[in-house]
């Protein structure tokens, strides 16, 4: 876990549209994410565009499409890398490749230059990536000096090949060191020894492999180590074959906790509105934190040198980071149309009839040219009935939601380390509300001269005993909700053991309530001579008053004693004043 701001800095807004690629590649590393800005990038790591890999094109359409930064997560189903053998007199240093793939063209070359002659056990080893096998354009390279194949050593050359990027050393390693190498009819002293055509690429990807371990940080639970992932798509595991409902389930589950978005893409089997809509009904997934527009899009397959049809995650993605460039979530105004730019065009068209519908179902319509509607439909999310309220129905609002709870959970991160006290508390408090009270300023959460939209709660009423016990800050935040007097409230709790933002229910009354307290009456006592019992005894327990000892009072007259059963004058005139002054009282 990254560290954020400390307490004397401001909550920053994270980026809004940083979307992450789950699948199949040429090359690179295997599930670990990597960023790139470009597709050029892309093709320097991944190796570009690639027939049985739908996120090889899904990436390339998200950049076209308006898309800023990407986070590649390889997942690979078996396959083997390619390996070096690296002669050493009648034996041989073999490296593996670090990628696994056919593609992975690398080279490597051993010298001793500035070895004395006596350091017989030391070499110079360089190894490089080229662009494909036998060719001299260099993508990559690694040297590392002075190495030895003496275990004991700190040079030790498979020690010192775990920090490489390219290679590990594979098996054993020989007593002596490598031969040096030489280019048989080159001017040049030193050659280079290219990888054996053994890397194999593995097979077709299945739901499994793209879900991986949550332990052992493969497949799509490789995003965990990733930073300000706002979106998450998982593109066609073929062409023909679509990402299985178990996928989606468990991704729509990471994004959940990863406050993102999953973009689904829609099957391959809707070829109209009515096939979407029917296809809808039978669909086997819903949530909040996912969306799907229709229908898919055609683009030019340079491989294959002709327009074909591809599943439109990569292309929604790029075109919401347009979006956001134009305006981003942070700011208050309605929804637009969804336009692809020119690079892509939906597979057909749709009515304005038909636009209707899917949006009223959760399917946001795409299309190439603006709507002649004055008022363009709103985004939904593929929460259908399912939504725990009417706002996660709403695209923007939902992003805008994630992009709070994200923003105060790495904003908030200093009090991790901090002592749960009233000191840190109240400075957590201010901290959030100076964070939020521009946005509300703004009208980002309804009409800013509406009082008391945002509410936020850092006190001993949210941190309890257990609370102080185990270390941890809980952070209440409610905000107003789309419909009036609907709030949207989450806790952000920070402790040394992570942080945690969740949605809660909380009930906020409306400016001006006020509450009161109904004391019942004390019940009546013979015992004339009880005070009345305080309105803390009357809540909190039974108080008894210490009656006085009787005295005896005698009288010249010596009045008679009352009759048993009968109370003397002086008795009821204390009865009738003690009555009446409880009266006044209530």
């Amino acid at each position: 876990m990254a560290e954020g701001p400390g307490a004397d800095n401001a909550i920053a807004l994270l980026p809004t549209a940083v979307t992450a690629f789950v699948g199949r590649a040429l090359r690179g590393p295997v599930n670990r994410p990597v960023t790139v800005t470009s597709f050029a990038e892309f093709h320097q790591v991944f190796g570009g565009l690639w027939q049985p890999s739908p996120m090889s094109y899904a990436v390339e359409q998200f950049f076209e499409c308006g898309g800023q930064r990407a986070v590649i997560a390889r997942v690979v189903n078996g396959g083997a890398p390619a390996t070096i053998s690296l002669p050493c007199g009648n034996e041989s240093l073999s490296l593996a490749a670090l990628s696994p793939g056919s593609r992975e063209a690398l080279r490597a070359s051993v010298d001793y230059d500035n070895i004395a002659a006596a350091e017989t056990d030391r070499f110079n080893l360089v190894v490089q990536r080229v662009r494909t096998r036998g060719s001299d354009h260099i993508e990559d390279q690694e040297i590392f000096r002075r190495v030895s194949v003496v275990p004991d050593t700190t040079r030790y050359v498979a020690t010192v090949l775990q920090e490489s990027q390219l290679v590990r050393v594979r098996g054993s390693v020989p007593a002596s060191r490598p031969d040096r190498t030489f280019s048989p009819g080159s001017r040049h002293p030193v050659g280079y020894i290219d990888s054996n055509a053994d890397g194999d690429d593995g097979g077709p990807l299945t739901d499994y492999d793209v879900i991986g371990s949550a332990e052992g940080g493969t497949g799509l639970f490789a995003l965990a180590a990733a930073e300000d992932v706002r979106f998450v798509c998982i593109p066609p595991l073929e062409r023909d074959r679509d990402v299985g409902p178990s996928a989606l389930l468990v991704a729509s589950r990471f994004c959940r906790e990863r406050h993102a978005l999953l973009v689904v893409d829609p099957p391959a089997a809707w070829r109209s509105c009515e096939d979407a809509l029917r296809g809808l009904r039978e669909f086997e997934f819903r949530s909040e934190h996912a969306l799907m527009c229709f229908p898919r899009i055609q683009a030019f397959d340079r491989l294959r040198a002709r327009a074909e049809t591809f599943a439109n995650c990569g292309a929604i993605a790029g075109t919401l980071a347009r979006m956001d460039e134009q305006r981003s979530p942070w700011q208050a105004g309605p929804d637009e149309d969804l336009l692809l730019r020119p690079a892509a065009r939906p597979e057909f068209v749709l009515t304005e009839a038909e636009r209707a519908r899917l949006a009223a179902h959760g399917i946001n319509p795409l299309q190439s040219l603006r709507s002649a509607s004055p008022r363009p439909l709103s985004l939904k999310t593929l929460a259908g009935g399912s939504a725990g309220s009417a706002d996660a129905r709403l695209l923007t609002s939902q992003r805008r939601k994630l992009l709070l709870m994200a923003s105060l959970e790495r904003g908030t991160r200093w009090a991790m380390f901090e002592a749960p006290e009233h000191a840190v508390w109240r400075k957590l408090g201010r901290q959030v509300e100076a964070f939020l009270q521009p946005l509300a300023s703004s009208g980002l959460f309804g009409p800013a001269d509406e009082g008391g939209t945002v509410q936020v709660v850092c006190d001993e009423r949210i941190n309890g005993p257990d609370d102080v016990a185990a270390g941890r800050i809980n952070v209440l935040v409610s905000l107003p909700g789309g419909q009036p007097g609907q709030w949207r409230s989450f806790m952000v709790t920070q402790s040394r053991t992570g942080s945690r933002v969740r949605p809660v229910c909380t009930n906020v009354l409306p400016p001006g309530t006020r509450m009161s307290v109904h004391v019942p009456e004390a019940p009546r006592t013979a015992d004339d001579t009880q005070r009345s019992r305080t309105l803390a005894q009357e809540l909190f327990g039974h108080y008894s008053e210490p009656r006085p000892v009787p005295s005896v009072v005698t009288t010249d007259r010596g009045a008679p004693a009352a009759a048993a059963g009968r109370l003397d004058p002086e008795t009821v005139a204390r009865i009738h004043r003690e009555f009446g002054r409880r009266l006044q009282r209530f």
